[in-house]
């Protein structure tokens, strides 16, 4: 099967992040434990840099041979961020996200060290309505696009887009851009949530992806693991087809 240019040689089972939106230490580590065989990659965002536990739990994280996505949106002002970029990769974080303009990504960009700076272009939760009350004189779509360009062009390595956006991500972008996708709800998924730019597993895979992220699908499941690993297997059909 021949590969788009944009694909990449990512081990499929680091595909799936998982959100570990809970607020406590306790919480994440019982959840880091109940999926350590099922999920490769965790995503720690605001809830838990509040618990006084963050650092912490990236290193147990590492310590156990997992990846680490720090998903705080750092947004001040230019040196600031660089600071703060600066000290995550110390931690050795895998992937950070910056929320801002282009002199907040380029010196995020200048101190990322190993970690990989995603840029963040429109919130999934943000719907055309909201982009319109907030100012944006553009839909969804040039917005992400314009974000994306401006971000590898700073040195980025990424944005983080809702896997309706990537289409058109992969025909007008780099093909080096990294395409990390939330919002994604399996179509097992029933819940109403505040997630208003959505889609499944296979349609963000398909339509160019390079990674997803869940949280309450897998979280809030009967079973957290079982979720994941059928999350997992879904990954690995659209991946590995027969």
């Amino acid at each position: 099967m021949t590969q788009p240019d944009w694909h990449k040689s990512i081990p499929n089972h680091e595909r799936l992040i998982f959100a570990l939106d809970v607020p406590d230490a306790d919480s994440a580590r019982e959840l880091m434990d109940l999926l350590k065989d099922e999920v490769h990659f965790f995503k720690l965002g605001l809830e838990l840099v509040l618990s006084g536990a963050y650092f912490e739990l990236i290193r147990e994280l590492k310590a156990a041979n997992k990846k680490v996505f720090a998903d705080l949106k750092l947004f001040d002002v230019p040196a600031t961020v660089g600071r703060a970029v600066a000290q995550l990769a110390r931690q050795q974080v895998d992937f950070l996200t910056v929320h801002g303009q282009d002199a907040m990504l380029a010196e995020a960009a200048r101190n990322k060290g190993q970690a990989r700076v995603l840029a963040v272009t429109a919130l999934t939760s943000l719907d055309q309505g909201d982009l319109d009350s907030l100012g944006f004189e553009c839909n969804a779509q040039e917005l992400v696009l314009s974000r994306a360009r401006r971000a590898l062009a700073l040195g980025c390595d990424g944005v983080i887009s809702s896997g309706l956006e990537v289409p058109a991500l992969r025909q007008a972008a780099d093909p080096a851009l990294l395409a990390v996708c939330p919002g994604i709800r399996p179509i097992s998924n029933t819940q109403s949530d505040d997630q208003k730019r959505t889609l499944s597993v296979e349609q963000a895979f398909q339509s160019g992806a390079d990674y997803i992220v869940i949280g309450r699908p897998i979280r809030d499941a009967s079973n957290p693991a079982a979720a994941a690993a059928e999350i997992q297997q879904t990954i690995r059909r659209v991946f590995e087809p027969r």
